[in-house]
Order: C-alpha cells, then structure tokens, then sequence
C-alpha cells in the first residue's frame, strides 16, 4: 500500500474523514435542495449554497493557513502547472456537485444516484490512472483482480441500486371519532 509523505497511519484517517464526508454529501445536498421548498429553483439556490460553503471552506480557511505558516511573499507564486489543474479539479468537482442536483431534480432517490456515483468513480479513476500512466509491460502487465476488482466495484452499484431497502409505509393518521354523548332525547 502506498503512503503519503506523512508519519504512520495518520492518511488513513483524513481519507476515511473524506470517505465520511462525501458519503453524507449527496443525501445532505438533496435535503438542501428539498428544504429550500421551490421546486423549480429549489436545486439552483442548494448549489449556490454549496459554493458559499466551498468558499468558506476552500478560500477562507487555506488562505489563514497559508497566512499562518508565514507564506505571505510565496503566497502568489502558484507555477502554472499546478495552478491549471488545481483548477480543473475544482471544476470538475462543482460539475459533479452540480449534475448530482440535476439528477435529484430529474427525480433521481439521493440513495440510487450516489451509490452509481461512488460505484463508479473508482472505476473511472482507475481507467484514468492507467491511461495517464501505463503500467509497465503495457495492458499485459495488469493482473487479473484489478479488472476483478473493477466489475466488482460496478456490481456492487448496481446491486446497492437494485436492491436498496424499501423506506417505511407511511402512517396513516387515525380517523378521528366523535366522542362526545348524544343529546339525551325528551319523551
């Protein structure tokens, strides 16, 4: 298993923090978008929201680091590499953000589309990695249970979709009964 460049385990639990929080993401989204009560709007102001929390989250709390860690004179110096795709990865996350809200709004259930979501991405990431940086000895090279590993992957989605339980029947009010004694009858 690969390690980053920092001590022990701790990568494990940003990553499993990050497993936590994209995991509550879609079902959280789409009760945004349902508590903004406006059907036709409902998902654009969840998105703009979203953005707002990205910007306090992404914009506000690395520039204090930065600050903090006394970057002010390199604060400016981002070579055009890493500024390019930094940026191509913050777009392609709002476009992912923003296409799970539109399959929300085209009446997809936040359980079926973020299962095909997290199916998916690792197969997609997976096909990149290997696209982007062939393995040595070519495709040949790729051992059975990393193509394995991608139908199970793919199966897995489909069956979380497939089979996902059935949320409770709703209850039906009772029906309410007069209670209250009939006026007594006169001869």
């Amino acid at each position: 298993m690969e390690q980053s460049s920092g001590q022990g385990m701790t990568w494990l639990i940003f990553a499993l923090m990050t497993v936590f929080s994209w995991g509550v993401y879609g079902i959280f989204l789409h009760s945004g978008q349902l508590g903004m009560a406006d059907p036709v709007n409902g998902r654009y102001k969840a998105f703009l929201l979203v953005g707002v929390a990205y910007f306090l989250t992404a914009v506000l709390a690395p520039l204090g680091m930065l600050l903090a860690r006394g970057a002010s004179g390199a604060f400016w110096n981002y070579p055009a590499q890493g500024l390019w795709w930094s940026l191509i990865a913050g777009v392609m996350g709002a476009i992912g953000a923003f296409a799970v809200l539109l399959a929300f709004g085209a009446k997809g259930s936040p359980t079926v589309v973020m299962s095909i979501v997290f199916a998916g991405a690792p197969v997609v990431n997976a096909i990149y990695s290997i696209l982007a940086h062939p393995p040595a000895g070519g495709w040949g090279g790729i051992k059975w249970q990393f193509y394995l590993g991608i139908v199970l992957a793919a199966v897995g989605g489909l069956l979380v979709t497939f089979f996902k339980p059935a949320p409770p029947a709703p209850v039906k009010a009772p029906i309410a009964v007069n209670a209250s004694p009939s006026p007594a009858k006169t001869p």
